[in-house]
């Protein structure tokens, strides 16, 4: 196979495309990779160039980086203007002593935002840290693939959301082996802050480790699901179709509600459970629209309409991400991760004590059940108490809705037993300034719980194993 039929997309050669063989045929890009890792390994933490690096070797590996990116750039005709900034901007690098780099000028060239289709290609490089992943502006290298499926071309018209790119990986430099899930532009080394139009999921790795872990926690808790959740489990491109469906929602709930603040939280210094509840918000509303979403077109064929094989895919994966919402959430957001200021795990936590505490979701004789007909009910009760909170907040003072907010989830998890908060704020914090409130939640405010303490020892094998998982993995 010739480097322009790995590199371009076609959906013919998706199924050998990012087998090792296969990549490391392609000598422009395995050379790219290759120069990229070297280079990373003579940055520091801001991708400026070592004090005890040798410039020289740098600047060679630079130079054949960018042969590489040219030798590569005919396979990527929709990325040219990008392509061709990306090398301006690595040459200037070199020129300016390789301090800290400024790729201010490709970034803005690159536009995956206007190119969704499903299937098209484009080969990512660039100075910046991957979010759960490397914390070091260093060279990265992605060969990504658009994934955009019929039903969400037609869904996006509905639910507009043009900054949405969800992608699956080909081969990726080591920044990525990780649990990186995201490529965002606001992470790419640059003089200045642009206006950000593209925001890219990588959709073949969150579903393929929900797959992996959600299958071992079903397993482990001995939880019968329904047939459309186990189809979920047994096939990859069924849940990242899914997934895009879901983050597609969620991505665009950030801006819209009854907001008391900026939805993003730039900027601002605040109690991590906040960072908490605006998540799990956005996946309560992705839930809320997919019961909607389900419930219309679910009427439709109880009506004996026959709808369209758009419609069926849609009503296919409406009823996929509630199911998906529901066990991403108490599984793999509650037990990933450390006890620091642990948000998602924080929002995990806080669906699956909701449900447990109104008989939805039991734990007896060492099984977990669920009352499927009832969980939409119930998640929709937990997503109006929030909305409510975000409403009742555009007239309180920030710190009152600070206050609000820890009550919320207080009435359904225990603070920890030396929690401040939880034996109420002293007045000299209550009179001061914000930051004596933030500074007064505990790294840890609401622990686990028993069940999920019992649980996470079990499931954190099958957590770490999915560290740089793909599509091609599970």
């Amino acid at each position: 196979m010739s480097s322009a039929q790995l590199l371009t997309s076609t959906r013919e050669v998706k199924a050998v495309v990012g087998e090792p063989e296969v990549v490391e045929d392609t000598t422009a890009w395995s050379e790219l990779k290759a120069a990229c890792e070297a280079i990373a390994a003579m940055q520091v933490k801001d991708g400026s160039l070592a004090p005890e690096a040798d410039a020289g070797a740098v600047g060679a590996e630079l130079e054949g980086a960018v042969t590489a990116i040219e030798a590569l750039a005919p396979s990527f005709p929709h990325d040219a203007a990008y392509l061709d900034a990306l090398v301006v901007d690595l040459r200037r690098w070199a020129d300016d002593g390789f301090g800290v780099p400024d790729f201010l000028d490709s970034l803005v060239a690159f536009d995956p935002q206007n190119q969704r289709e499903d299937g098209v290609r484009h080969l990512v490089v660039f100075p910046m840290y991957t979010q759960n992943g490397s914390p070091n502006r260093h060279l990265e290298a992605v060969l990504v693939e658009v994934i955009w499926p019929e039903f969400i071309d037609t869904l996006e018209r509905e639910y507009k959301n043009p900054l949405f790119v969800p992608l699956r990986f080909v081969d990726f430099t080591s920044g990525y082996d990780t649990n990186s899930a995201v490529l965002f532009p606001e992470t790419v080394a640059t003089r200045e802050t642009p206006v950000f139009t593209w925001g890219a999921i990588f959709q073949d790795r969150e579903a393929a480790r929900y797959r992996r872990v959600v299958s071992e926690a079903a397993r482990i808790t001995k939880l019968e699901l329904p047939s459309g959740a186990q189809a979920m489990l047994e096939d990859q491109s069924l849940t990242e179709a899914t997934f895009i469906m879901w983050d597609l929602i969620h991505d665009r709930s950030h801006m819209r509600g009854d907001l008391p603040f900026d939805p993003f939280m730039i900027k601002q210094r605040m109690p991590y459970f906040l960072y908490s509840l605006e998540e799990l918000r956005c996946d309560l509303t992705a839930f809320r629209h997919c019961v909607d979403l389900e419930r219309r077109l679910g009427e439709r064929v109880v009506a004996g309409e026959n709808l369209t094989a758009v419609e069926r895919d849609t009503l296919t994966h409406a009823r996929g991400v509630q199911y998906a919402v529901l066990l991403d959430r108490i599984f793999r957001f509650a037990l990933t991760g450390g006890r620091v200021r642990n948000y998602d795990g924080l929002g995990g936590q806080l669906l699956f004590a909701w449900l447990h505490q109104r008989g939805v979701m039991n734990w007896t004789d060492s099984k977990l059940t669920v009352e499927w007909s009832r969980l939409p009910a119930c998640i929709i009760e937990l997503a109006d108490a929030v909305d409510e909170l975000y409403w009742r907040s555009i007239d309180r003072p920030k710190v009152a809705h600070w206050l609000a907010a820890y009550e919320l989830i207080r009435s359904v998890l225990t603070p920890h037993p030396a929690s401040v908060w939880a034996r109420g704020l002293p007045d000299g914090v209550l009179a001061g300034p914000p930051k004596g409130y933030t500074d007064a939640v505990l790294d840890d405010e609401f622990p686990l719980s028993m069940f999920f303490e019992a649980l996470e020892r079990k499931m954190a094998p099958v957590i770490a194993s999915t560290r740089g998982i793909t599509g091609r993995d599970d």
